[in-house]
Formats: C-alpha cells, sequence, structure tokens
C-alpha cells in the first residue's frame, strides 16, 4: 500500500475517533461536574469542562495502530526503532500527569521534574540538536552541549505550549498550523511515520478545536483542553522540532535552514514565554507566577474579541513564518532571529502604546 494510503488512514481515524468520542467526554464531564473554575486570571467567566485534550493521545495511538496492523498485513514486517518505544513512554508520562493535574491538581514541582525526566530521554535515544547551522557563528557543538540545548528546549516548547493556552483556539491552532509545517517537512523528506503521527494529531486537534470555539456551555457542548493536552502537544512539538532540527545525512540530508525552520513552527508561544519571563524579572514578580501578560491578555486589553485576538495571533504567525522562509537564502540565520526579535518587540511596544492610549 502506498504512503498516501496510511497518510490519510491515519487521518481518517483519529478524526472519527476523536468527533465520536468527544460528545460522550463532555456529557461524562458535565455530569461529574469536572469545570475548569474561572478566576481573576481567567479570561472565561462560566463552568466549562477542560479535559477536552484528554483525547488527543488515544486518538494518535489508536490510528498509528491501525496504520501499524495494515502495514503488517500488506508487508509482513515492521521495524521500530529505539526512539518510538521512548517517545511513547515518554508522551505517556507527560499524558498521565495532565490528566492527574486536570482532575486532582499537582504541584508545579511534580510537573517539572517529570517533564525534565521525560526531556532527558530524547538524546537517550540519538535525537538532540547537534548542530546550530551558523546561529552566533556556532555551527556542530559537542555531544554532551548538544543534550542540555535539547533538553532545555523541550522543557521550554512544552511550557510555551501550556502557558499561551489562555483563550479558545489558541494553543491548539497555533498547534495545528506547527503539526501540519512538520507534517510537511517530514513528508518532503520522505520520513514517513512522522508525518502519519503529526496529522494524526492535526485530525484530533482539529475535532476539539470545533467544541473549543463553537461549542455552547449551556448546551453542554463545549470544553477546553486543560493541562493534558497542552503538555502532549508540547512534548509531541518539541519531539518534532528537534528530530528536524538534528543534522543525521543518514536519515536526511543536511538542511542548512533545519534549526531556521524548527524555530519558525514554534516563534510565536516561544517568544510570548521569553517576553513574560523577562517581563517577570524587571517587576522583579516570580517568575513562574500566573497573571495577565501574554500577548493574548495584551491583545483582549485594547478591545479586541477572543476570536479577533486568535485572528491576530494566527496571521501574526503566518508573518513570522513567511519572513524567515523568505528571508533563509538572503541573510544569516543570526540576522533573521534579531529581525524576528525587532518585529516582535515593536509590535508588543505598539500594543503597549495602543492600550496607554485608548484604554486607560
Amino acid at each position: 500500500m502506498s504512503n498516501y494510503f496510511y497518510v490519510i488512514l491515519a487521518t481518517v481515524v483519529s478524526f472519527a475517533f476523536t468527533w465520536l468520542t468527544m460528545p460522550l467526554l463532555l456529557k461524562i464531564c458535565y455530569k461529574r461536574r469536572l469545570y475548569d473554575v474561572p478566576n481573576e486570571r481567567k479570561v472565561h467567566k462560566i463552568l466549562v469542562p477542560r479535559l477536552g485534550g484528554v483525547l488527543f493521545l488515544p486518538a494518535m495511538l489508536i490510528s498509528m495502530s491501525v496504520v501499524l496492523m495494515f502495514k503488517i498485513f500488506s508487508e509482513g514486517v515492521v521495524e521500530l526503532s529505539s526512539w518510538t518505544f521512548i517517545f511513547v513512554s515518554g508522551v505517556f508520562i507527560i499524558y498521565l500527569v495532565g490528566v492527574f493535574d486536570d482532575l486532582l491538581g499537582l504541584g508545579a514541582n511534580v510537573k517539572f521534574i517529570v517533564q525534565i525526566v521525560t526531556a532527558l530521554a530524547f538524546p537517550l535515544s540519538n535525537i538532540y540538536v547537534n548542530n546550530l547551522y551558523g546561529l552566533f557563528g556556532v555551527y556542530e557543538i559537542p555531544f554532551y552541549v548538544g543534550y542540555i540545548i535539547t533538553v532545555f528546549c523541550t522543557l521550554f516548547i512544552i511550557n510555551a505550549m501550556n502557558l499561551i493556552d489562555g483563550i479558545d483556539g489558541l494553543s491548539s491552532g497555533l498547534s495545528v498550523m506547527a503539526l501540519l509545517g512538520f507534517a510537511f517537512l517530514f513528508y518532503m523528506q520522505q520520513i514517513h511515520i512522522y508525518t502519519v503521527f503529526a496529522l494524526a494529531a492535526v485530525a484530533s486537534v482539529c475535532v476539539f478545536m470545533y467544541f473549543n470555539i463553537y461549542g455552547s456551555a449551556e448546551k453542554q457542548t463545549k470544553t477546553f483542553m486543560g493541562d493534558t493536552g497542552s503538555l502532549t502537544l508540547g512534548y509531541l512539538l518539541s519531539f518534532l522540532a528537534v528530530k528536524y532540527a538534528m543534522n543525521n545525512e543518514d536519515i536526511m540530508p543536511y538542511r542548512s535552514d533545519a534549526l531556521l525552520v524548527s524555530f519558525s513552527l514554534l516563534l510565536i508561544p516561544v517568544f510570548d514565554v521569553v517576553r513574560v519571563i523577562l517581563y517577570r524579572m524587571r517587576k522583579h514578580k516570580p517568575l513562574f507566577g500566573a497573571d495577565k501578560s501574554h500577548i493574548h491578555h495584551k491583545i483582549l486589553r485594547i478591545g479586541y474579541s477572543q476570536h479577533k485576538t486568535l485572528f491576530t495571533i494566527i496571521g501574526l504567525m503566518l508573518f513570522f513564518m513567511l519572513i524567515n522562509m523568505l528571508l533563509k537564502n538572503i541573510l544569516n540565520f543570526t540576522f533573521i532571529v534579531i529581525l524576528d526579535i525587532i518585529i516582535w518587540t515593536s509590535f508588543n511596544i505598539w500594543l503597549d502604546k495602543t492600550y496607554k492610549k485608548c484604554c486607560k
């Protein structure tokens, strides 16, 4: 069977599973009163279930299992590498932590320790950043440096996707864009297993987005993804980003823009967390405290609706992706990153000035 068939099969199975089980999950959540309770930091003011992301991992694993069964039936033997078991184990642990946190509540320290343990596993399966492709003049780097960078980036991406999950469709929308990007990139490199996995995730997340954005709390059809969803997506995206950025010419040819592309697909959540951390340091606030200083909060403050804020950030993400891809053959990697920082900073300054001018 062709790779097209497996890609379509995984997408359809994941979509169908999530579409059929989401209403059942919502019935359980509303019956058991498993709500995300509003507070002064959150945008929503009504009781909404926060377990929509519980279906992401089962949908992906079921769709991949169906694909594997078809491959075994048609090809007889399917080889699974060590990264498969390490990745599945890691994402399952992250998933369980998210479920426990959404249901019972876990301390930040517990979640962070688990994230570190799962992030340490990537380099052990020989998946790590081993080349900076000229960023600040650095190219190949030794294993121990790459190990540290990989763990740091993994933790950063996981938490970035979790922290930007502040309005309907934002974390899921940015995730879908990044997953589609990685699916296309790996498809072009003829590494179809990553394409299949990424599109299976896209299908499940798209179903969630429908219930998240267009669902009604009054009709008991609305849900949030919760930490289960955002942590799972963050772990998946960090894996795909590191895998694509790694220079392994036995698997993929050398790509001078590999790290730039991975960076561009995750730019908005990463830049947002960096800006928030710098802001809290400047204001002498706890770095891991909760406040309303994220990019979506700033856009909401100038009078934009949730939907308009969502489209603004999605549009900004598309802008960064487009400009980085247009400039990759013209400017040095370092200059492109500096330009991105200047544009991001300018946009935030404009938001601050607009708020002071019209809203204070």
